[in-house]
């Protein structure tokens, strides 16, 4: 059971509509529905008759409803009670984020917390999206930084920075010094890439579909820096997202020209 779909029950029984809760809750209907259909599975039992476009509670809906409505109260209570308590600078803060972000999103934000609040304690947890995502809901972190889309609706989202995604090429690559480059020219050069668990490398291979190019993977790591080593010795080519990009490996980094060719960060929240 969880505390997203006792939000879409409580906003069904409101707005007599599963359509208009759907809009109140900023969620696809269809989404809501499903949701509402695992809480039903869950408990045995409908909680609400569908009679065309009319709905109402059913006996179990009506007895479940109150429970429903405390424990999003109790919840949100809990979360004034928090909120209260980061006015306190002798907490502790526990934030996640995925590998492709950490070591260079991270250390100056982490010096700069650490200045203003001296007495809190920052912990930070580097894991991938999937292992993040359950750490948020298990209150395991408080919040993660992660990269966009995420497929989880019941989390509040901040996006914090886009930046554009680059080629990046062996020094001697002919296209090496271009202002931009097209990957459909990259069609018959090797890959390498990020493992499958990393959602980067979904974002590259996204990239590479628009331009209809199926990449010759030769190389996999779970480090932009072991993928550039590859790239300087000449295995292959590879996307990297701007914040990666390391001058003294010996690559050449040129703009991806498509205009979909980029990454945005965000903090997420339970």
């Amino acid at each position: 059971m969880e505390l997203h779909q006792l939000r879409y029950l409580c906003a069904i029984a409101d707005t007599g509509s599963f359509s208009r809760a759907a809009e109140h809750c900023h969620v696809a209907q269809p989404s809501l529905s499903q949701q509402i259909s695992k809480l039903e599975d869950e408990l045995g039992t409908r909680l609400f008759d569908r009679l065309g476009r009319s709905i109402r509670l059913t006996e179990a809906g009506r007895t479940f409803l109150p429970h429903a409505r405390t424990v999003l109260h109790q919840t949100e209570l809990a979360r004034s009670e928090v909120d209260g308590s980061r006015h306190d600078p002798r907490g502790t803060v526990a934030v996640g984020v995925i590998p492709t972000i950490a070591p260079y999103y991270m250390p100056k934000r982490i010096a700069a917390f650490t200045r203003r609040f001296p007495e809190a304690t920052l912990r930070i947890v580097e894991e991938t999206t999937p292992v993040l995502v359950e750490s948020l809901r298990s209150l395991a972190v408080d919040v993660a930084i992660l990269s966009l889309p995420l497929k989880h609706r019941d989390f509040e989202i901040m996006p914090l920075l886009t930046e554009r995604l680059y080629a990046a090429l062996p020094a001697d690559h002919p296209r090496a010094s271009a202002a931009s480059i097209s990957l459909r020219e990259l069609r018959d050069e090797q890959f390498v890439l990020l493992r499958d668990s990393h959602c980067f490398r979904g974002i590259a291979l996204a990239a590479c579909e628009r331009a209809r190019l199926d990449p010759r993977v030769a190389f996999e790591s779970g480090q932009f820096s072991s993928l550039l080593g590859m790239v300087a010795a000449g295995v292959g080519v590879t996307l990297v997202p701007e914040m990666a990009i390391d001058r003294g490996v010996g690559c050449r980094y040129v703009r991806v020209s498509d205009a979909q060719a980029f990454r945005t960060i965000a903090a997420a929240r339970l």
